[in-house]
């Protein structure tokens, strides 16, 4: 089974767009991807698929390149592939034979694939199973060499692109989340998110000052910010983090309630006014040179 709500996508077609920067910044958006590969194979009625996406938040930082923004953005879905997870968040008991790679170790990233939400899935935030059979090793390779590596590579080029240019960068990790965690999305089912949660790791990616000075320009702009609950950031910005060499890498959600109907996944006006806010988020970002906080 397989369905594509913008038109099926052949293994073969690109799996990521980008567009060069000539600033600091550079945003990405793993989780926004709509092409639904031929060789998925998936059970599951494909609107219980779909509440895995980060569904248009590739439409609210349209703005990027007009601005010089680097921009990085996964084409294929995270119930394919979850980009924001390292390669190693294998698991096992989804696969029919041996894998032959490295697998991690963490307790919580083993967390995340006990819940069913490594690499690959095994089913949606809801609980609902995914595929009716095992997969094999070599199809789970595939998928790491056609649209994890890339992804990695594009957003890795960007970041040292930014940074050569002017000494630092800001790396911007770019999600949305359901309005209500679902009973297999995290590990407080049933949460009431905030409208904005900003992840830095405990300050370990990014200078906490800057964390602080982001949540500070949001709430002023009247939203309610977390920061590190119930998401502290994931693979993509513990990956390239390193605020000691003056690369900052900051995961943001946004509430989907704040811009989209999440049963019927259309956009709502509101979009427009929360589109505004983030492009004087990042106007506002171009102006700050962390290493000056």
């Amino acid at each position: 089974m397989a369905s594509d709500p913008q038109g099926t996508a052949a293994a073969a077609e690109p799996c990521i767009r980008t567009e060069p920067g000539r600033t600091p910044l550079v945003l990405d958006s793993p989780h926004s991807g709509t092409r639904y590969p031929e060789d998925f194979d998936y059970v599951c009625e494909l609107q219980a698929l779909r509440t895995a996406e980060d569904t248009h938040v590739e439409k609210l930082y349209d703005f990027a390149p007009e601005l010089g923004i680097a921009w990085i953005e996964a084409l294929f879905p995270r119930s394919y592939l979850d980009a924001n997870r390292s390669e190693r968040e294998i698991d096992i008991d989804m696969l029919d034979g041996e894998w032959p790679g490295e697998r991690v170790t963490d307790p919580t990233a083993l967390s995340k694939v006990r819940l069913g939400k490594g690499l690959i899935w095994r089913n949606t935030d809801h609980g609902v199973p995914m595929y009716g059979r095992k997969l094999k090793p070599h199809e789970v390779a595939a998928r790491i060499e056609r649209c994890w590596r890339p992804y990695y590579e594009a957003v890795a080029s960007a970041i040292d692109q930014a940074h050569a240019r002017h000494g630092y960068s800001i790396h911007v990790n770019c999600h949305s989340m359901p309005a209500i965690a679902g009973s297999h999305a995290t590990d407080y089912p049933g949460l009431a998110h905030a409208d904005f949660v900003i992840g830095d790791r405990e300050g370990t990616t990014a200078d906490p000052r800057l964390t602080a000075w982001l949540a500070e320009f949001l709430r002023g702009r009247g939203y309610d910010v977390e920061v590190n609950f119930p998401y502290k950031g994931v693979e993509l910005v513990r990956r390239f983090g390193e605020p000691a060499r003056q690369r900052h890498s900051l995961q943001l959600e946004v509430n989907r309630k704040l811009y989209m109907d999440e049963g019927t996944f259309e956009m709502l006006p509101s979009a427009q006014i929360l589109r505004k806010d983030l492009r004087a988020m990042c106007e506002a970002l171009l102006g700050v040179d962390p290493r000056g906080l």
